[in-house]
C-alpha cells in the first residue's frame, strides 16, 4: 500500500477513535508488583474502594474470540456476506449508544486467516478494531505465527494493549504489552488480566517462540487474583486456553482451582454456546470464531456488589439456507445487522489488492472440499495437499507426504477455484520441506500419531502410499504400509512436510532427529496450485482408506465441528471444538 494511502488511513483512524472512544480511563499495568504504581486507587472489592457506585450499575462486557482474519464479511458455506467487521461496528455502536458502561474484549487468536488480512500481517483487522475501539486482547498462540518483530509492529499498531500475563521472555520480561489492566467505568473498577496457553510451547512455530516461556496458566491466575481483588470491584481473566469437557483442561481448569474471578471470558477451541458454562461458581464465555458472532455479558452491581450476570451470542449477519420454488433463499439467523460504511470504506483497499493479485482461476472442484473433519479423520481435501506436496518433490524421490489438519483452515467451494481460495485453506507462510528419518524414527512418528487426541490439529493427513489403522483403545497405529510394505527399521526415509511440521511443531518433536533437512522454499498454496494444474485443472474429493479409525475417542463438548454447518445455528446448545 502506498504511504500516501497509509498516512490518509492513519488520519482517518485517529479521528474515529477520538470519536468513538468509551468515556473510561485505563490504568495498563507494568512491570509487578503492580501496587507501587500511583495512579492506580486502591479501594475494597465489595465496597467499591474510594470511588463511589451508584445503587445500581450495569457493566456490559462485548467480546470476541479466534477471529482468524476475518476483517471484511465472506462466504461461509452455505451463505454470502456473514461476520465482518463493519457490522460488528455498527453493532458495537448500537450497545454503546444505549449502555453507559461498556467493555470490548477480544480473546486472541486474532491472526491468520482470510487473504486480507494475511497478505498484510493482520493490518486491516487491527485498523478495524481501532476504529471499533476495542479496549484490550490476550495474546493467542496463532499471534506466534510471525515473528516477533511481527507482532511487535501489531502492537504498536493497535490503539488497545495486547495482555498475557504467563507468557515472559527468558530474562523475565512480558512479551505482551501488559499483564493486565484496569479499566475505571465513573467509579466501577474492573481488572482484566491476559492468559494465554501454555500448550503454545509445543504447538507454536519454534523458529519464533525459542526465546519465551510459557508459564502455568493457574499459578499465574492466582498471582494476578491476589494484585487485584482490592483495587477492582470485578476481575475478568481474559483468556485463550479452550473449554474443553472436563475441569483437568482449559478455562474450566482455571475457574475451579482460582478463586475471585467474575468472568472468564474464553477463546482457542473455537466453542459456539448458547449460554455459559458455570463452573465453581465462575461463567465461561465464548463466541465460536471469525466474527460470526460477539458475545454480550451483562452484570448488574448493586451498592458495590456484583448482584447479578446474564449473556446472549448476537449473530453478525448469520444466514438460513432455505428451499422455495426449487431455489435457494437465504433468511437471517435474528436480525441484519448493517454495515458501517465508513469502515467499509477503510477496509476497500485490502479488498482491492487482493482481489488483484488472486482473482485467478486455477481450476475447478467438481464438489466440495470441506476441511471440517481435518483433525479427526481422512479427508479429500488433506489428500489432496499431501499428495501435491509429494508430487512436487518428486524430483528428490520422496517415500510419502505428511501433513497436519490443523494447517487446513477453509474448505474449497465447488465451482471456480481462484487463488484467493487457496489462500484461504492454507493461511499459513510455511515451505514444503523434505526430511530424511531413520526408519526407527518414522515408527516412532507413527507412534506419535496413534497419542495425538482426535480433535486436535496435529492429526495427520498423509499422501498416497500410505495407510494405517488408529487404535484409540491401545494408543497405537496398527498395520503401517508405506508403498506396499511395512517400515524398515534399516532404511533411511524420504518425507515431504510442512517447515513448521520439519521445526517440530504441533509435537512432531520427531523430525528434529532428522538425518539431512532440505526446504524447498516453495509454499505449500503455491504447491497445491501447481498440483492443480498439472491434474488439468479439474479436481474431484475422493478418499480412498488412507486411514482407519479403530476406536475413535471423542475429546470435546457436543459434536465435530463440520464444514457444511459453520453458517447455520441449530438449535440447543453447541460447543465446537478447535485450535
Amino acid at each position: 500500500m502506498q504511504e500516501s494511502m497509509r498516512k490518509f488511513i492513519a488520519f482517518l483512524l485517529l479521528a474515529a477513535f477520538i470519536f468513538l472512544s468509551p468515556g473510561c480511563k485505563t490504568s495498563v499495568s507494568a512491570d509487578l508488583p503492580v501496587a507501587a504504581q500511583a495512579d492506580v486507587p486502591v479501594g475494597e472489592r465489595e465496597s467499591g474502594g474510594d470511588a463511589a457506585v451508584s445503587e445500581v450499575t450495569e457493566l456490559v462486557v462485548l467480546h470476541t474470540n479466534d477471529f482468524h482474519g476475518h476483517p471484511v464479511s465472506f462466504f461461509n458455506y452455505p451463505a454470502p456476506n456473514v461476520g465482518g467487521l463493519p457490522a460488528i461496528s455498527t453493532l458495537v455502536r448500537q450497545i454503546r449508544e444505549t449502555h453507559e458502561n461498556v467493555l470490548l474484549l477480544d480473546a486472541g487468536d486474532l491472526n491468520t486467516g482470510r487473504p486480507e488480512s494475511n497478505l498484510f500481517k493482520a493490518e486491516a483487522d487491527l485498523i478495524g478494531y481501532n476504529y471499533i475501539g476495542y479496549d484490550a486482547m490476550v495474546l493467542g498462540n496463532h499471534e506466534f505465527d510471525n515473528s516477533p518483530a511481527v507482532l511487535k509492529r501489531q502492537m504498536d499498531l493497535a490503539m488497545f494493549p495486547f495482555l498475557s500475563a504467563n507468557v515472559t521472555w527468558k530474562d523475565g520480561s512480558y512479551v505482551a504489552e501488559a499483564p493486565y489492566i484496569i479499566k475505571d467505568f465513573k467509579g466501577l473498577k474492573v481488572g482484566i488480566f491476559g492468559l494465554t496457553i501454555k500448550e503454545t510451547e509445543f504447538i507454536g512455530n519454534p523458529y519464533y517462540i525459542g526465546q519465551m516461556l510459557f508459564h502455568d496458566e493457574v499459578q499465574t491466575a492466582r498471582r494476578m487474583v491476589a494484585e487485584l481483588k482490592d483495587k477492582t470491584h470485578l476481575i475478568i481473566a481474559l483468556t485463550h486456553l479452550g473449554l474443553y469437557g472436563s475441569n483437568d483442561r482449559g478455562s474450566r481448569r482455571l475457574a475451579a482451582k482460582v478463586a475471585g474471578i467474575d468472568l472468564i471470558v474464553d477463546g482457542h477451541t473455537h466453542t459456539r454456546l448458547n449460554e455459559p458454562v458455570v463452573v465453581n461458581g465462575t461463567p465461561i464465555v465464548q463466541a465460536w470464531h471469525w466474527g460470526l458472532v460477539v458475545g454480550q455479558g451483562t452484570f448488574t452491581i448493586i451498592e458495590g456488589k456484583k448482584s447479578g450476570f446474564r449473556w446472549e451470542s448476537i449473530p453478525i449477519n448469520l444466514k438460513r439456507r432455505e428451499k422455495k420454488n426449487g431455489k435457494n433463499v437465504f433468511r437471517f439467523v435474528g436480525e441484519q445487522i448493517e454495515e458501517d460504511t465508513r469502515l467499509v470504506s477503510l477496509m476497500q483497499p485490502y479488498v482491492e489488492q487482493v482481489d488483484t493479485l488472486l482473482a485467478k482461476v486455477v481450476g475447478i472442484a467438481e464438489a466440495p472440499f470441506f476441511y471440517g473433519k481435518v483433525r479427526r479423520s481422512e479427508t479429500a481435501i488433506g489428500n489432496l495437499v499431501a499428495d501435491a506436496m509429494l508430487w512436487y518433490s518428486r524430483h528428490l524421490s520422496p517415500d510419502f507426504a505428511i501433513q497436519n489438519g490443523g494447517g487446513i483452515r477453509a474448505d474449497i467451494p465447488d465451482g471456480e477455484i481462484a487463488k484467493k481460495v487457496l489462500y484461504e485453506v492454507l493461511p499459513f507462510d510455511n515451505s514444503v520441506m523434505v526430511v530424511e528419518l531413520r526408519g526407527t524414527d518414522v515408527a516412532a512418528l507413527f507412534d506419535y500419531i496413534a497419542t495425538i487426541p482426535n480433535g486436535k490439529g496435529a492429526f495427520a493427513q498423509v499422501s498416497e502410499g500410505v495407510s494405517f489403522t488408529l487404535d484409540y483403545e491401545t494408543g497405537k497405529c496398527e498395520n503401517v504400509m508405506i508403498n506396499g510394505g511395512p517400515i524398515d527399521p534399516n532404511r533411511t526415509y524420504r518425507i515431504v512436510t510442512n517447515s513448521y511440521m520439519a521445526a517440530g511443531g504441533d509435537g512432531y518433536s520427531v523430525f528434529k532427529r532428522a538425518v539431512s533437512k532440505y526446504d524447498t522454499s516453495a509454499f505449500q498454496r503455491d504447491v497445491v496450485i501447481e498440483y492443480i494444474m498439472h491434474l488439468g485443472g479439474r479436481i474431484v474429493p475422493r478418499v480412498g482408506g488412507r486411514i482407519k479409525i479403530k476406536r475413535a475417542r471423542g475429546t470435546t463438548l457436543g459434536t465435530a465441528f463440520s464444514g457444511d454447518a459453520a453458517s447455520i445455528v441449530p438449535e440447543g446448545s453447541v460447543a465446537r471444538q478447535w485450535d
